[in-house]
């Protein structure tokens, strides 16, 4: 029996009472799995396990992970994104080396585009997980046509804060997170409106892998810090030290807003 299994409340309220006790005895839980989070092996019998449901428009799949990775959750993407939930899990998605470089993605409501690109910020002697996004170009409010670009003011309204140092950990942002499954970064995600769950920020076209050096630090901190910078800031830098220089800079100019976040479904300090 694998007592080490976690259903969650609103897992249970998903699948139903039958199929979650079904996971509890055993009759439908795996006898192992590959972590959706670090892709390592897990055995629910001997390793504290979280069943995570991907819910999209018309399909649900059930993942498993260390508890330690992700807890047992219900995360609502879109149906693209979940189908490549499911080719990232089955194995059927094969993933590119390096750090993830998001070609332009859709803003939802908007024209806009952002990039993301991924690599580790090393702050107080402890390489953190970072997520940069840059928009590739100006950003204006909704509603309005511009000129001016208001990316750092909307996101400073949602929560971000100025980044002035870079040296400082960026404070956590209730209820915002990263989804990373499969071992692939699948979007960032933020609350709905009127408290209906969370919804993608951003989201990528197709799962983007990261570096295993970038998955470890994750797996140990349990957080992600995501840096904002308007367009032409940062660039395409492709070494981490020059990405560290670029967000420097982009500080030091009073145009870089940052916030922490955990893994997809934690709630927010």
């Amino acid at each position: 029996m694998p007592r080490m299994l976690d259903v969650s409340d609103e897992v249970r309220a998903e699948i139903g009472d039958e199929e979650a006790e079904r996971l509890l005895t055993g009759d439908d839980a795996p006898r192992s799995y590959d972590c959706t989070s670090c892709r390592t092996p897990g055995d629910p019998e001997t390793d504290r396990t979280s069943t995570v449901l991907f819910v999209g428009e018309e399909t649900a799949v059930l993942a498993f992970a260390h508890a330690g990775c992700i807890p047992s959750q219900v995360v609502t993407v879109s149906e693209e994104q979940l189908q490549g939930a499911v080719r990232s899990i089955t194995g059927d998605s094969p993933a590119s080396g390096g750090s993830a470089d998001a070609g332009p993605q859709n803003v939802p409501g908007g024209q806009a585009v952002l990039g993301i690109t991924s690599g580790l910020v090393l702050i107080g002697g402890e390489l953190h997980p970072a997520l940069v996004v840059e928009p590739t170009a100006p950003i204006a409010r909704p509603g309005t046509t511009g000129p001016g670009d208001d990316f750092l003011p909307l996101l400073i309204e949602q929560g971000f804060i100025p980044v002035t140092d870079t040296a400082e950990l960026p404070s956590p942002l209730a209820g915002w997170s990263v989804l990373l499954a499969a071992g692939l970064l699948h979007a960032v995600l933020q609350p709905g409106a009127e408290g209906g769950g969370h919804v993608a920020w951003w989201q990528a076209h197709q799962p983007l892998s990261v570096t295993d050096g970038w998955r470890a630090a994750v797996n140990k901190t349990q957080r992600v810090l995501v840096y904002a910078a308007p367009v032409g800031s940062i660039g395409q830098q492709p070494r981490e030290d020059l990405l560290r220089d670029a967000l420097d800079k982009a500080a030091a100019g009073g145009k870089l807003v940052a916030a922490s976040m955990p893994l997809a479904g934690t709630p927010g300090a």
